[in-house]
């Protein structure tokens, strides 16, 4: 009953994976958003291919998330990961950094992936509504002596922010309860550095088979994303 509540309340490891939820979510859905931003403007141009390279573009965002963590894992591996590799030519790192298994790096490790998989929802959902927008309305902007960032301001976004918006809004609530991507990855290590609020409820329902809690917690989830 309302015992379960208290005691998921007043726990500090619920707190915690709540703030490493709003980094996740923050992290992953801001970049995301911009890299999807982008892509949408790219492929409304008009260039040879563009209907098989928008194609290719779903890819990712059609992966399992499982899949997607896989590939990271061994991007990312300490001891022959194409990530490390690149890094060190680049001189930006001197030795193999563990992403997963550091816990100063794990959190951005589990979001990278994930934004590779969220922006082609973006990319799709605002280049939709970009083809919606009249033609003559860029033509009437650049009569009128607008510049590049004025039509993307004046005309580009007004044409575009209720998708955009729309797209946010379903990318939040998906972060927010992302399980396969975090778990397969890291399980919310190293040390809980990446444990939210979906694997919290994960290891006490199905690790200390603590359903009570992990029922409460289900609310905790449900009332935020409300």
């Amino acid at each position: 009953g309302v015992g379960n509540f208290e005691r998921v309340l007043g726990a500090s490891a619920t707190w915690a994976a709540f703030g490493h939820s709003a980094v996740y979510t923050i992290g992953t859905l801001v970049p995301a958003f911009a890299l999807g931003l982008v892509a949408a403007l790219l492929f409304h141009r008009a260039f040879p291919s563009r209907r098989w390279l928008r194609s290719l573009l779903l890819m990712p965002w059609a992966v399992p998330g499982v899949i997607v963590s896989i590939s990271f894992l061994w991007m990312f591996d300490a001891s022959f990961g194409v990530v490390n590799s690149v890094l060190r030519r680049l001189g930006v790192l001197s030795t193999d950094l563990a992403w997963f298994v550091d816990a100063d790096t794990a959190m951005i490790a589990v979001i990278l992936p994930t934004i590779w998989k969220s922006f082609p929802f973006f990319a799709i959902t605002m280049l939709a509504a970009l083809q919606s927008i009249p033609a003559t309305l860029y033509e009437s902007a650049r009569v009128d002596g607008a510049t590049a960032w004025q039509q993307f301001v004046h005309v580009t976004w007004p044409g575009i922010r209720g998708a955009a918006m729309l797209a946010v809004l379903l990318n939040t609530l998906w972060t927010f309860r992302e399980f396969d991507i975090v778990f397969a990855s890291t399980g919310g290590g190293p040390a809980g550095a990446t444990e939210t609020l979906g694997i919290l409820l994960y290891r006490e329902a199905f690790g200390s088979f603590r359903f009570g809690t992990a029922a409460a917690l289900g609310v905790v989830m449900l009332v935020t994303a409300l």
